[in-house]
């Protein structure tokens, strides 16, 4: 059963405003290191970035219709899976809501200037 549904959608270069103007302070704040090695390390670093930003605004839409627990940034993490598919692992109080027989399914899209994310919540 379908709990929640997010959309986000973000220019690729308000984050690379963001991390030119805060730098490590705004990285440190919004991703897992994690989420910073895998995205420094390709070519097009603020794509990379914007999309797992992309991926947690979505994420936080799709809980915010069934829970009112306060989360942080730092409790959800986006990864790839070895064939590049999009995952997310979830820490803090998410983990324990999340393993309650809940997951989260993501979606993530790109052009050259902006990012998309869909992100479905589902029992």
């Amino acid at each position: 059963m379908i709990l929640g549904i997010g959309i986000d959608i973000i220019e690729i270069e308000r984050i690379k405003k963001s991390v030119d103007q805060f730098g490590e302070n705004f990285l440190d704040k919004i991703f897992t290191p994690v989420e910073i090695e895998y995205s420094i390390n390709k070519p097009n670093k603020y794509q990379h970035l914007a999309a797992r930003f992309a991926a947690k605004e979505a994420i936080y839409k799709a809980l915010s219709n069934d829970t009112s627990q306060v989360y942080s940034w730092q409790d959800v993490e986006i990864y790839n899976e070895l064939n590049g598919l999009p995952k997310v692992k979830f820490y803090g109080a998410l983990k324990d809501y999340l393993n309650s027989g809940k997951e989260i399914k993501i979606s993530m899209s790109h052009s050259e200037n902006y990012v998309a994310c869909v992100a479905i919540l589902s029992s």
